[in-house]
């Protein structure tokens, strides 16, 4: 059993989840990017028990909207004002992918542990220069992939760990929303800092579609492809015991979402050596809306999603009844107080930044792929592998 497996089961298994921290042991955090998500993470880090002291976000009705969920917390625009606050134990970083890396290493450098979300990084090089941050900081860094801390996955991972699929040949992930549409560009409602959004990007004139849909625009993100592509392919290679892929490629195109620059509707085709994987998105059909993975192996086949995981033999024309279904979610909670847990026994956490980097590397190729139209090497040198 692994390390990170043993201290997750021992850590968020033993007790509830709201009685491990005392009412005198409250870590206290900042939070920067207080978006949508940001304020999500915070109210689960406030219900485990920590104390959000500082906020920070270059979209003041934002600010306002978390200083609701923690009164008394300081607000910010420039996240280097929010590290120098003193009394912060860590920081929560949910902004942009193209803020991820600066938030990380500024945060580091402030001797802060941190929860960060995933992608974890814009490119390989990236992710190259976070790992070795972190491995030299000696801190606590929980990349928010939170299927690492799902007990049903574990359970998912261990069907397949005792053979009952088989030779493994073909995974199949997928996502299925129909939410796609002309982007808004209207106007922000409130003081938006545009010039501290940018940052590192190329600067331009306030272009409010770009703050406001963030991920569809190659400067800030790397689409779909790395957002959710990040948590699904890091099962595909957990499960199979596999780093990053040999090579990809990638087609795909903006339907709907004009005037958008990554696809909303998309495949990509990985190549790991034994077997192979396929990861397609399609937000404008709802057709088994939602996430999946299936692992098609010669013995059984596998479909997880959302409500869990079912099994079904070979050859399955005659074999259409489950041998085997597991119903449960995949909580965001466990792996919350995961990283709370390992801020305290000084543990490494259930997704590190090791952990994903390999699992990004693969749509961070896709991408380039799709850019040059053509299947595309990975360089071994821009991925750990121990």
């Amino acid at each position: 059993m692994s390390s990170n497996r043993r201290s997750f089961l021992t850590g968020a298994l033993a007790a509830p989840l709201a009685s491990r921290l005392s009412a005198n042991d409250r870590p206290t955090y900042g939070l920067i990017a207080a978006g949508g998500r940001g304020r999500y993470l915070s109210r689960y880090f406030t219900k485990l028990g920590a104390q959000c002291v500082a906020l920070c976000d270059v979209y003041e009705p934002y600010l306002e909207l978390a200083l609701k969920d923690t009164p008394g917390a300081k607000t910010y625009v420039n996240h280097q004002e929010l590290l120098a606050q003193p009394g912060i134990d860590f920081i929560v970083s949910a902004g942009p992918d193209h803020w991820h890396c600066p938030h990380l290493l500024d945060s580091l450098k402030a001797g802060k542990d941190v929860y960060t979300e995933k992608p974890l990084s814009l490119n390989l090089a990236e992710s190259r220069k976070m790992v070795d941050a972190v491995k030299s900081s000696g801190k606590i860094v929980q990349v928010g992939m939170q299927r690492r801390s799902a007990p049903s996955i574990f359970k998912a991972k261990q069907v397949i760990d005792n053979g009952t699929l088989g030779r493994i040949t073909m995974v199949k992930a997928q996502w299925h929303w129909n939410n796609a549409k002309p982007l808004n560009n209207a106007p922000p409602e409130g003081k938006l800092h545009w010039e501290r959004f940018l940052g590192s990007a190329r600067k331009r004139a306030l272009d409010p579609q770009r703050w406001r849909y963030w991920r569809w625009f190659w400067d800030y993100a790397g689409g779909n492809m790395t957002d959710q592509g990040t948590h699904l392919m890091d099962v595909v290679q957990w499960f199979t015991n596999s780093g990053a892929p040999k090579s990809a490629m990638s087609h795909g195109y903006v339907a709907k979402n004009t005037p958008a620059e990554a696809p909303e509707v998309f495949s990509a085709i990985f190549d790991y050596g034994p077997f192979m994987a396929t990861w397609t998105l399609n937000y404008c059909n709802s057709y088994e809306d939602g996430w999946s993975i299936l692992f098609q192996g010669d013995e059984a086949t596998m479909r997880m999603d959302d409500a869990g995981f079912t099994v079904w033999r070979e050859p399955w024309k005659q074999n259409r009844e489950p041998i085997m279904q597991e119903q449960s979610p995949v909580p965001i909670e466990t792996h919350i107080q995961n990283f709370l847990d390992c801020i305290k026994s000084r543990q490494q956490p259930n997704c590190t930044v090791e952990i994903a980097q390999r699992a990004v590397a693969g749509p961070h190729l896709a991408n380039q792929a799709f850019f040059k139209g053509r299947t595309l090497k990975l360089a071994s040198d821009l991925v750990t592998l121990s």
